[in-house]
């Protein structure tokens, strides 16, 4: 028998081998938020302890995480986040957000509609007593305030530097090609994690900005990211915790999902 005949024969009993191993289903859609408490995640606000929910900042009401102002005395730069208890590499994070009510009077003005989503964040135990945000890359979420175009999904950058077509770039922000949405519309956002390689952001399926090669700033004196690298973290910033955000302006999380992008 020829051997193209042979291989032929073996091909029609056995099959062929791609035909034998079909591709790995994808990864599912993993709820972050259960939609009925806080089980997972970890409060941190500047001026109070390590997990303690001051003023109850973060409620969860009607399947909503909702960040509320309405039993501070005053702010007093109390920025605060709620950390996911499990750091995260490569992954695809998805939620839906809106803002409500008015900025705390004595926060600062940029805060006026402004909130974000932190990724690849230090964990909160590692924070100051008083520092407001963690070392982390921030999507951040922009409303409009009636005064011309505001992007969202911008990137901001507390204690990090990233890099734009092979460019080390240091500026705090980078702006999205996003639209500007009313501040009660619900917004779906999506950012795709590449490890220390590439992240994405999209703003309702569509693609708004793309960065390489997060690090930490080594120029940066304060807590962000000097207290890191003194205790021997790398430069590079490969993975970390997702942390959503409360800086004086009340907005709602929900519909916090995640998919792994991590191989077998």
């Amino acid at each position: 028998m020829s051997p193209a005949r042979a291989a032929l024969l073996a091909c029609l009993l056995f099959g062929s081998a791609s035909a034998a191993a079909p591709p790995a289903p994808a990864a599912p859609w993993i709820p972050l938020f259960n939609g009925r408490n806080l089980d997972g995640w970890t409060i941190k606000i500047a001026k109070h302890p390590l997990g303690e929910n001051a003023f109850n900042t973060f409620r969860v009401e009607e399947g909503i995480i909702k960040v509320s102002y309405d039993d501070y005395p005053k702010f007093d730069s109390r920025f605060g986040h709620l950390f996911t208890n499990i750091a995260y590499s490569h992954y695809i994070l998805r939620l839906e957000y809106r803002f409500t009510g008015h900025m705390m009077a004595d926060a600062p003005t940029y805060v006026n509609l402004n909130s974000g989503v932190m990724i690849h964040a230090q964990s909160p135990q590692s924070m100051r007593f008083d520092q407001g945000f963690p070392s982390s890359l921030e999507m951040q979420f922009l409303a409009d305030e009636g005064h011309g175009p505001r992007s969202t999904a911008n990137l901001c950058t507390p204690g990090t530097n990233i890099h734009l077509a092979e460019k080390l770039v240091t500026k705090h922000i980078i702006e999205s090609s996003a639209p500007t949405f009313p501040a009660a519309q619900w917004v779906r956002a999506e950012v795709e994690v590449h490890g220390n390689e590439e992240i994405i952001h999209r703003i309702n399926g569509e693609e708004v900005l793309r960065y390489q090669r997060p690090q930490l700033d080594p120029d940066n004196d304060n807590a962000p990211a000097s207290d890191l690298l003194q205790a021997g973290s790398p430069l590079a910033l490969s993975f970390g915790h997702i942390a959503l955000q409360a800086e004086g302006q009340p907005v709602w999380f929900r519909a916090v999902e995640l998919k792994s992008l991590e191989t077998p």
